[in-house]
């Protein structure tokens, strides 16, 4: 037919002179589908390449390269260096002049590695050994090759061990192995106290020794190791590590090694004594074991490792309708991400009460409208006593620690604001009047920076609220007023963190900083949310918010992490009920390990 090409049956021979019958359809079907043999020879044909390629090099036949080291000399195949090496397959590929030699001179690598390296690229196999390890890892760099480089990189992380890692840890920075180097320190900090009994831990540079002592995660249980690691350093060779002294200690969590050894190790030390820059440290050690975790610093922190660490206490509060009071005193241990339940609150009929931590004890005031009662809870015995009450009852109130005392400012007695402000004597266990405010306020932000007293906002009556800040300094007992807030609301918090104050709350959209160096405010839009009378507390450096009542009056149970430095916003947990009202602080909890 005009257009379709007609197929015509092929007849294969069966010899000669001898045809096959044309198949059926079925039989076709069969023949096409039986299977045939298909052997993978590809491993063992490349080896047998390779051997073969392995043997013409030793007999120097087909070889059209000489590599010369350090007198020796290896005949070799130019194609198989380049299949092996980056670096060679440049030199023989490209326009240089070794493209047209017949000798090449090696310079750098001794001559026993470059033979290792030669029966690696023809046998793809090498003995890597404690003796040859860096000089076959020096070659596999330089010439680029990835395999043999990786296996000496893994040698080495395989030989890892107290005595040896920071000198592993050099020789990574030194070759750029960056894997190495992150094991290597990873093991520093891990090992620890083993690694600083080896010789070589005194040959570390300063640098080094200072970026181990920054860690969070140097795996010490108490900061004795750290310290006593440090002053080994330095007496080693006094005539020049004396200098390094004050660098060095400021890394070292001085404020966190117990109070006897502190004063018996430490403050008698001649060469810290001695050192004029080292005294600051030794004063913040001071006022810490005075004042507690008042004194917000780095150095105050616990590492990770250690056997007490910074906890959140959330006490009491409402529940989600806000109908209901909160008995619970719950811990959250930001590290691990745990709650935990403590003692409950004792008559915990409360609410709108102020809370805040002396010492590591948690104090608790107020509660109703004409409640003059004071809780203490004891962390460390995980109780909660009366302590001496309120001159005044007062409810809506703040409560803040300034210089080792408790302040207790303003709040609501069932008809009007106050203006009183109370402080209370931990070693007295007494109340006594102060000035009084400027203007009478409750439910305001207050919050104690460079050793002043800030109350930021707050209600004047039912429908008016405040924008001062009002400033107290217990030095001179007396009230000023600085910048006005850029809001005005009520039923916000307030936290100092690095000598900058922090608010939110009242639903307002936004955080605002307000820096009292300075008197200027600024802004922060990354929160969670309108929020008001949430837990606001710093932790581990990061600021807090934990639950709080939304925009439509219902308490949530969200807890929220701000880092202050990129203003970054990350919901870290939740908490095991919604809650607004609530008290919400900071303390150290020793743990069980």
């Amino acid at each position: 037919m005009h257009g379709v090409e007609k197929r015509r049956s092929f007849q294969p021979m069966m010899g000669f002179g001898s045809t096959v019958p044309e198949h059926t359809e079925r039989e076709t079907q069969i023949a096409t589908k039986t299977p045939t043999t298909d052997l993978n020879l590809k491993t063992c044909h490349a080896e047998d390449v390779l051997s073969n390629l392995n043997a013409f090099r030793k007999s120097r036949l087909f070889t059209d390269v000489v590599l010369r080291i350090d007198g020796h000399e290896f005949h070799c195949h130019r194609a198989t260096l380049s299949a092996n090496s980056v670096y060679f397959r440049g030199m023989f590929s490209n326009d240089l002049q070794e493209r047209q030699q017949d000798t090449v001179d090696i310079k750098g690598i001794p001559a026993d590695a470059m033979d290792c390296v030669i029966d690696y690229m023809y046998g793809g196999r090498v003995d890597i050994r404690e003796d040859n390890v860096q000089s076959l890892l020096e070659a596999s760099d330089l010439f680029q090759v990835s395999a043999l480089r990786q296996g000496c990189v893994e040698f080495l992380e395989n030989q890892l061990a107290p005595c040896n890692c920071l000198g592993f840890l050099s020789f990574a920075n030194l070759f750029s192995i960056q894997a190495l180097s992150e094991k290597s320190k990873r093991f520093l900090l891990e090992r620890f106290p083993d690694v600083i009994q080896h010789e070589e831990f005194l040959q570390l540079s300063k640098d080094d020794l200072c970026d181990q002592l920054t860690s969070d995660f140097l795996a010490v249980t108490k900061e004795e190791t750290v310290f006593e690691a440090v002053m080994h350093w330095v007496y080693h060779d006094v005539p020049n590590r004396r200098r390094a002294l004050k660098e060095l200690l400021e890394r070292v969590r001085i404020p966190l090694l117990e109070q006897i050894y502190f004063v018996e190790k430490v403050e008698t030390d001649e060469l810290i004594l001695s050192s004029k820059e080292c005294l600051p440290l030794l004063q913040e050690a001071r006022r810490y074991h005075i004042f507690g975790n008042e004194i917000m610093s780095p150095r105050a922190r616990p590492r990770k490792f250690m056997n007490v660490a910074e906890v959140i206490v959330m006490v009491g509060g409402c529940d989600r309708k806000g109908c209901t009071t909160l008995p619970y005193t719950q811990q959250y241990n930001p590290g691990t991400g745990e709650w935990a339940q403590l003692t409950k609150i004792p008559d915990y009929s409360k609410s709108e009460f102020a809370v805040c931590a002396l010492k590591n004890d948690i104090f608790l005031s107020g509660g109703n409208l004409y409640s003059n009662d004071v809780w203490m809870y004891n962390s460390q015995l995980n109780i909660w006593v009366r302590v001496a009450p309120l001159n005044k009852g007062r409810w809506r109130h703040r409560m803040v620690v300034l210089q080792g005392q408790l302040y207790v400012v303003g709040g609501f007695n069932g008809f009007s604001r106050m203006s009183s402000v109370e402080c209370y004597n931990p070693y007295l266990n007494r109340w006594s009047y102060t000035a009084s405010l400027l203007e009478a306020v409750s439910s305001a932000a207050v919050a104690a920076c460079l050793s002043k007293l800030y109350v930021l906002g707050g209600a004047l009556s039912n429908q008016l609220n405040s924008n001062k800040v009002q400033c107290y300094d217990p030095v001179k007992n007396d009230w000023t007023l600085t910048s006005s807030t850029p809001f005005t609301q009520r039923c916000i918090n307030g936290v100092t963190l690095n000598d900058v104050i922090y608010v939110m709350g009242g639903l307002m959209e936004c955080m605002y900083k307000y820096d009292p160096i300075k008197d200027n405010w600024t802004v922060m839009d990354n929160t969670p949310g309108p929020l008001e009378n949430c837990g606001l507390t710093v932790c581990n450096g990061m600021i807090y918010v934990l639950g709080g009542k939304d925009n439509m009056a219902e308490g949530t149970d969200g807890v929220f992490c701000i880092d202050p430095t990129s203003a970054t916003l990350t919901h870290v947990s939740t908490m095991p009920q919604c809650a607004s009202y609530h008290g919400c602080v900071t303390i150290h909890q020793h743990m069980r390990r």
